[in-house]
């Protein structure tokens, strides 16, 4: 049997400065192929395309007519990709739109049963909710249509339909960007050799040459991210690996994820205490640098440096997370964890700095990077429910107080630090059955 795999992403780094003309050639081709994916935005952005979206051949072709790559003199391994990279974000803005618009009718206390499931059947279906937007005949196959008109029957649909165009235009968000900082590029279009990498440019038949710092070769589509002020770039290249599967990682634990303690396990051991430093520094500095743009913008108009400082900010903060996401993982050796399920951070109060501080949060970067980290180590990993989680007590169940970074029990006197309280009522509902 086949060994299961993941998908990860890898970095390459070009070694030595760029020069001017190779990096002129690559900002071309990034401006070209934002220019490309500006203009599938605002053609197939909107209600009207939305039955061009899927598979997306119908957007290829009449791209091709378009006669917009041979205005730009774009190679096609570029084009296409740009286009499709451009249908990628669009469907992304739809599946948005839908999520928001299912929790708004989830919410409706005006609407019953019924209608919310129409609604939501409607949603559901690309050529139903296409119909819908458009003011066409619903046509679907025998069964769907039978379905449909069942659902239809004894509801005013027409009122609904019109809430469904309502909160399309509402949610829906057109792609447009400004940023020409990199392209995606096919296989066909650049090779390995001589300890870098030659990438196709506009001019036929010619390419141009990046040192890299590893010897490192593969062969699918990679991103290309350029830094001209640095005369660097990065290559991202999505890989397949084994899932590794270690005998000695038998461990159930619970953990819960801090603001200043990244996690804490049932069993009290501490990784990442520094998060709150690097979370603290960064929130601060972005704060500040953000307070002096928008009072001097017309003196300022430039934010070249405050980019490439905040992105050197952030590659350091996120280095440490993962270092110790790692170091976690060798420690404990879990088979199994427990994660609560919490609510989005709320930022409230009348302190800037605090609701800052709580804004600029690395939790939705944690848990994506946990997730990624025990997929590749199969290490199952079990959501529970969080609610009143750090308020009841571990040892007996009943609501105790929390002071001073401590738990305390008032029923049985249990005391403990209030993050490992948690993570043992994570432990304890995980191993009950109280998933979500």
């Amino acid at each position: 049997m086949q060994a299961e795999r993941v998908c990860k992403t890898v970095r390459q780094y070009s070694k030595d400065p760029i020069p001017k003309d190779s990096m002129d050639k690559l900002c071309e081709i990034a401006k070209d192929y934002n220019k490309v994916k500006n203009y599938v935005y605002q053609r197939y952005g909107g209600i009207g395309s939305l039955g061009k979206l899927y598979p997306g051949y119908t957007v290829q072709n009449e791209m091709t007519d378009s006669g917009l790559r041979d205005e730009l003199g774009l190679p096609a391994v570029y084009f296409y990709l740009a286009v499709f990279d451009a249908l990628g974000d669009i469907k992304c803005q739809w599946t948005q739109a839908k999520t928001k618009i299912l929790a708004h009718i989830a919410k409706r206390e005006d609407l019953n049963d019924r209608e919310k499931h129409y609604l939501r059947f409607v949603l559901k279906g690309t050529a139903v909710l296409e119909a819908i937007l458009c003011h066409t005949t619903v046509k679907l196959p025998e069964a769907m249509q039978k379905q449909y008109e069942k659902l239809a029957e004894d509801i005013d649909t027409q009122r609904l339909d019109k809430y469904i165009r309502r909160q399309v235009r509402r949610n829906l968000v057109r792609p447009h960007t400004d940023k020409a900082e990199g392209f995606s590029i096919a296989e066909r279009a650049y090779r390995y050799g001589d300890g870098g990498i030659y990438i196709s440019i506009k001019e036929k038949r010619k390419r141009v040459f990046i040192s890299l710092t590893d010897s490192h070769q593969y062969k699918r589509q990679l991103s290309i991210q350029l830094y001209p002020e640095q005369g660097k770039l990065e290559i991202k290249v999505p890989v397949d690996v084994r899932v590794r599967r270690n005998r000695d990682y038998i461990a159930e634990i619970g953990i819960a994820v801090g603001v200043r303690t990244m996690l804490t396990t049932d069993s009290g051991h501490v990784y990442g205490e520094r998060l709150g430093e690097y979370q603290r520094t960064y929130s601060d500095w972005v704060r500040i640098q953000t307070g002096k743009y928008n009072s001097n913008r017309e003196t300022e108009p430039g934010r070249k440096k405050y980019q490439a400082k905040k992105h050197r900010m952030e590659e350091q903060f996120h280095s440490y997370i993962n270092q110790e996401l790692n170091c976690f993982l060798r420690q404990e050796k879990p088979r199994v964890i427990y994660l609560a399920k919490l609510p989005k951070a709320k930022v409230s109060g009348s302190v800037k700095q605090v609701n800052f501080f709580m804004t600029m949060w690395q939790r939705g970067y944690i848990r994506k990077r946990l997730i990624q980290k025990c997929r590749e180590q199969s290490v199952t990993i079990i959501e529970v429910f969080g609610k009143d989680i750090s308020i009841d007590c571990s040892n007996c169940g009943a609501v105790g107080q929390k002071e001073n970074g401590m738990f305390l029990c008032p029923a049985c006197g249990y005391m403990a630090e209030e993050k490992m309280n948690t993570a043992r009522n994570v432990k304890n509902r995980g191993v009950s059955g109280k998933e979500i």
